[in-house]
């Protein structure tokens, strides 16, 4: 790899550790947005000794500074969607006002000409853009900003269309203010403030004169030298929340994992002691007249602490957050108020992600945040990147994402992803904008590309050295096997770690097993293979189960060596155990699409949770990159596997079933999902879907609960997240479908993944992948035969089966089969 990136990316870390983490005035300076209308409006207006004098200046020169310097090149300032800088509708108060503060001053008189340009040419188009729906705080201030200007002698054109509109406007505008019952402006007496608002402030004290509203103003320059954010005070536990969830979500966090530990430990312990008395001194000072303006604020910092606090293994109630569910004005406030809780929401939505088994109040948060933004989502055109955010948050669930393509979504559309839409300055935090941390992102994020292009390159040349790329038959899935391994660990795995291939070849042996089980062998070949397994030897193997085996044992060999290096363990036979019981597994199952025994939904289940093999992966890879492992986490050589370990089985098992039964019926086989249809034949095959469906969630919030809290089991953490990982590429591949068994759906996410750098988003054509079929050497002449079960199915159809040979299958012991030969069944030969 090359040396150099990573050098640079080891000192940007510690340049924005310096920044961030050094003092509080670099906190404060680095987690600030300017807001250019606090600026402009207010701050850049009050002069010298609130007095108006001809020969007073601004008391605030840096802010009349800021408004000289910060002029859009299109003439605007304020507020732009993405890169392109298209404006928008907040722009035009934000300009008229910083327009109005330059010609106070009699200063900058081309930025205004170039404002009064901008404001003629895009006025009609940004209010017809957003006529069926003017934000409620563009619609408070447009119209006094309009006032403000022609007061300073500004003169704006409204043209005919323009006029129309802005009636439109103002009669919101009234319409709003009479809804809202608002009160006569009130100082806080603790900070000086006007509901910590820098421009409600410094009207008040321009029109007042009040000391402590110069207090407050003055502390806010002071502590915010480059430019007046929107809100002030910003609640501190807030800010930092808001910097871990943003570095987390960026794929940074384990560049600064002592850092977050550090914030984290401070607001649970903080929680502790202030929560529960904070929210119910909250609800009881709430009513229908006076709900605290800090709600918004509030119910953020509680998501946000709640979702992070349980990321990292902290016991926290969900009451935590789930605390405005208890107040039906609180409830309405947040459905009357779309603009200000959109953001909060959705962060509500993301907390109930991590939901346990019992836990009915995240339930009833998830119902109700789903439906608000639902109904909310189509009124956020103007803010297409918070959209498509939100978009993702609802149609795909958290389990079924790959954090790798997660971190790049937000990373690409993080500069434009305010905090809140009720004000258009917004209150976002300055590091969503930050160079240093954008560009951390970024090299981080392309430098992991390079390694698993490497990786990935290093892996198709494994498994055509072993034979498994042109063995003949079933699906060739190099590619998916890697891209699922690399995308689902990259926020807990170091950017060298052979785990990844570890994994991947391990699904690449169990694909190709799988499908000469499924598909392939005759019962012969496959009994063969079998007691080659059992007897761990190779002897009297030819084809394709020869390549199977020495792919196989080559694999074994490689981790027990690993294994061995690290902590002078042999554990050869805990792993070819792991890999006898899967093959079992897999001959038992053939044996079942083969016959008209269809075996117990328990029975099934026992067998299915090993023949899924998500085990493999999870401990063969555990095996390596955690400390020396007890022997009981190997599973039943030792006894039973770890409960996180048979919950993961059981969910991915149940996952596949959901998906596959159409495709399983069609060739034969059973799944859990089919047997529960034959068991209940008065019901729909879409009722034994749900049924299966409401045992998955149950079961996905006991793994959670395992994988996230201690106590359960005495794992290290990077083995619980490898088994979280390995659910989430399961949840992937069998969302809404079958992906795995496609050739080109994921293409794209691989592309995106591993090959196209950030911001570059074109798509070469993307060809499938090719399947290749070779013939086999032996020709067999195969009988087509059925077995006659209609009566255990409920279409009244035969299952077709293709015999090899003519003989009595054989016996294996590990799911209790018989010792003796099975019984002949009456075949009838078809024609299908």
């Amino acid at each position: 790899m090359d040396s150099s990136s990573l050098s640079s990316i080891e000192s940007l870390v510690h340049e924005i550790k310096k920044d961030l983490f050094s003092n509080q005035d670099n906190f404060n300076t680095f987690l600030t947005k300017t807001s250019g209308y606090d600026i402009a409006w207010t701050l850049a207006m009050i002069p010298f000794n609130n007095q108006e004098k001809e020969d007073n200046g601004p008391m605030f020169d840096s802010c009349l500074n800021w408004i000289l310097n910060n002029q859009n090149e299109q003439g605007f300032w304020g507020e732009s969607n993405g890169e392109n800088l298209i404006p928008t509708i907040y722009s035009l108060p934000i300009t008229i006002a910083c327009m109005v503060a330059l010609k106070k001053w009699n200063v900058g008189e081309r930025h205004i000409i170039k404002g009064l340009k901008f404001i003629h040419a895009n006025m009609y188009t940004l209010l017809k853009e957003n006529s069926q729906c003017f934000p409620c705080w563009f619609t408070i201030v447009f119209p006094s900003t309009l006032q403000l200007a022609k007061a300073q002698g500004i003169e704006i054109i409204i043209v005919d269309g323009s006029n129309k509109l802005l009636s439109d406007v103002i009669m919101k505008k009234k319409a709003l203010l009479e809804s809202e019952k608002l009160n006569d402006n009130i100082v806080n007496e603790e900070d000086g403030s006007l509901f910590q608002s820098p421009s409600s402030t410094a009207q008040a004290f321009m029109s007042s004169g009040n000391k402590k509203c110069l207090e407050y103003l003055m502390s806010i320059v002071q502590k915010c030298p480059n430019g007046v954010p929107s809100r002030f005070p910003v609640d501190e536990e807030l800010k930092m929340l808001c910097m871990v969830d943003n570095i987390q979500r960026m794929g940074l966090a384990k560049h600064f994992e002592k850092e977050i530990e550090q914030i984290l430990e401070q607001v649970y312990n903080n929680y502790q002691i202030n929560n529960l008395k904070n929210n119910n001194e909250y609800l009881l000072s709430s009513s229908e007249e006076k709900i605290s303006d800090d709600l918004p604020e509030k119910l953020l910092k509680d998501s946000l602490a709640f979702r992070l606090l349980r990321l990292h293994g902290y016991k926290i109630n969900q009451g935590c957050f789930c605390w405005f569910l208890q107040q039906p004005q609180i409830r309405d406030k947040i459905e009357k108020n779309k603009e200000h809780f959109t953001y909060v929401m959705y962060n509500v939505y993301r907390a109930t992600d991590l939901m346990f088994n019992g836990e009915s109040q995240i339930e009833e948060a998830r119902f109700f945040a789903r439906n608000f933004l639902v109904n909310n989502n189509d009124n956020l055109s103007l803010f297409p990147a918070l959209q498509k955010v939100i978009e993702h948050e609802l149609n795909v669930p958290w389990f079924a994402r790959l954090e790798h393509l997660d971190h790049r979504l937000w990373i690409e559309l993080n500069q434009s992803i305010p905090l809140s839409i009720g004000k258009s300055s917004f209150y976002w935090l300055a590091y969503l904008q930050n160079e240093k941390l954008m560009q951390l992102a970024v090299q981080n994020y392309e430098y992991r590309q390079s390694i698993y292009r490497k990786e990935l390159e290093d892996l198709k040349r494994w498994s055509k050295e072993k034979g498994l790329v042109d063995i003949g038959f079933g699906r060739e899935k190099t590619t998916y096997s890697y891209f699922a391994s690399a995308a689902s660990s990259s926020s807990f795995l170091p950017y060298e770690s052979f785990l990844r291939l570890i994994v991947a070849k391990c699904s690449i042996v169990i694909t190709v097993a799988d499908d000469f089980y499924d598909e392939e062998a005759s019962l012969s070949e496959l009994h063969i293979l079998s007691e080659a397994i059992q007897r761990w030897d190779a002897k009297n193997l030819d084809g394709p189960s020869k390549i199977i085996f020495e792919a196989l044992d080559d694999l074994v060999c490689d981790v027990a060596k690993m294994y061995h290096l690290q902590h002078k363990i042999d554990i050869t036979p805990q792993l070819r155990h792991m890999w006898k019981e899967t093959f079992d597994s897999w001959m038992m199952e053939s044996l079942w699409s083969r016959t008209s025994n269809l075996p117990s939904r328990d029975k099934y289940l026992q067998v299915g949770m090993i023949s899924i093999g998500a085990h493999i992966l999870v401990l063969h890879a555990a095996s390596l990159g955690c400390s020396i492992l007890p022997n009981q986490m190997f599973g039943p050589i030792n006894g039973q596997y770890e409960n996180i370990t048979k919950l993961l089985m059981t969910t991915t098992r149940l996952l596949n079933d959901i998906q596959s039964y159409q495709k399983e019926r069609e060739v034969g086989k059973m799944n859990y999902t089919l047997l529960h249809f034959n068991e209940n034949p008065s019901g729909q095959i879409e009722d034994s879907v749900d049924f299966v469906k409401v045992i998955l969630g149950d079961k996905k919030k006991e793994f959670l609960e395992n994988v996230l809290m201690d106590g359960f089991n005495d794992m290290p953490r990077t083995m619980k997240l490898l088994h979280l990982s390995c659910l989430n590429v399961f949840h992937m591949f069998f969302n809404s479908c079958n992906l795995f068994d496609t050739k080109s759906a994921i293409l794209e996410d691989i592309m995106r993944a591993i090959y196209i750098p950030l911001g570059q988003n074109e798509q070469t054509q993307i060809m499938p992948l090719q399947e290749k079929k070779i013939k086999k050497k032996i020709e067999i002449v195969k009988v087509n035969a059925c077995v006659n079960h209609v009566k255990n199915m409920k279409q009244q159809v035969g299952i077709g089966i293709s015999f090899v040979e003519r003989q009595n299958p054989k016996n294996y012991n590990s799911f209790g089969w018989s010792t003796k030969e099975f019984a002949s069944y009456n075949l009838r030969l078809c024609f299908m």
